[in-house]
Parts: structure tokens; sequence; C-alpha cells
């Protein structure tokens, strides 16, 4: 008979989600190859907490990609367009990451791209009708279209400090608000 894996105590899931909260928050700031012990030192743990939960990077970084999803997932239910996008494009310097992290493994990072749109694009959907009926936002843009836009807005911020990805995402939103076509 296969042991069943026990469930971690609230306490330890609280822990790591506090830690996977450190690492995004660093991976953000610094980049996914930022040093452990930069995440242990944002999480308030030691080095070896990290590496007890994630023993090689590409699982700390797959880790905080899908506490990510799950997170954007869940804002939606409270979150207003402007603000989930603003979330959205934190998400999206971890994810550029991801891919580098997960080099010997295409396929796992395309499975982790999939899960992210088909999790993503209905709480886009549902954020961007919102905005539509409010009469706040055209109504031709596609929710895909607006992730992939404000996808290639952040890739912009990819090795130039001048480049502010989110006064771009800004200028994209206020596009968006101009209902006059004509």
């Amino acid at each position: 008979m296969p042991a069943t894996a026990r469930p971690k105590r609230s306490d330890a899931v609280r822990n790591e989600q506090s830690l996977l909260d450190a690492a995004a928050a660093v991976f953000v700031r610094s980049g996914v190859d930022a040093p452990v012990r930069e995440i242990a030192r944002e999480a308030g743990v030691g080095t070896g907490t990290i590496y007890r939960h994630f023993p090689a990077r590409a699982d700390l970084v797959v880790a905080v990609f899908q506490h990510q999803v799950d997170s954007l997932a869940a804002a939606g239910d409270d979150a207003v367009l402007r603000d989930w996008i603003l979330q959205f494009a934190d998400f999206l310097v971890t994810k550029h990451g991801l891919a580098d992290a997960m080099a010997s493994d295409r396929s796992g990072f395309e499975r982790l791209h999939t899960e992210f749109v088909v999790r993503l694009e209905p709480v886009c959907a549902r954020l961007l009708d919102a905005e539509v009926h409010a009469g706040r936002v055209r109504d031709d843009v596609r929710p895909l279209e607006l992730m992939r836009a404000v996808g290639n807005l952040c890739i912009g911020a990819e090795g130039d400090d001048g480049y502010d990805a989110r006064r771009m995402i800004e200028v994209l939103l206020a596009g968006m608000t101009s209902l006059d076509r004509g």
C-alpha cells in the first residue's frame, strides 16, 4: 500500500506562503537569479529553510510562479482592471525569468504557460467586461490581447534602467479609455 503524504500543518503552509511572497518580491526587484541569502533575509528565515523546501532554484521559481498565478486569480475577485493589470505586470517579471530557469525543461515551461493563460484570461475578461459595461473602457479590446500587450511592454524593461514599464502600461490603459474612435 503506497504511503500517503500527510497534509502540511497550517503554520508550515503559512511559512511557505511567506517565503514565496518574499521570493516573489525579490524576483521583481532583482530577477530570478537573486542570491538565495537575499530571499532568506526578505523572508526572515535561514538559507537552509529555503533549500529544505526548494532544493533547486528552478523549484523555487516554479513555486513562486504558481503562487503568483493563484494570487492573481484570487485578486481578480476584488480588483479593478487597472490595479489587477499592474499586479499582472509584476508577475510577468518573474515569468520572464522562469523561461531561463527552466531552459532544460521546455515542455514543463509550456505547460506552466498554458496553465497561466487558462487561469488568468477569464479573470482579465471579467474585469475588462466590468469596465466596458461601466462605460470606462472601449469594447474592442480582447482579454488575451491586453495580456499580451502588457507582456510586451514588460519585456522592454530588460536591460534598460531608463525604461519604465509601469508608465507605459498606464499609457496603454489610458488609450483604452478613449471611447471616441472616430
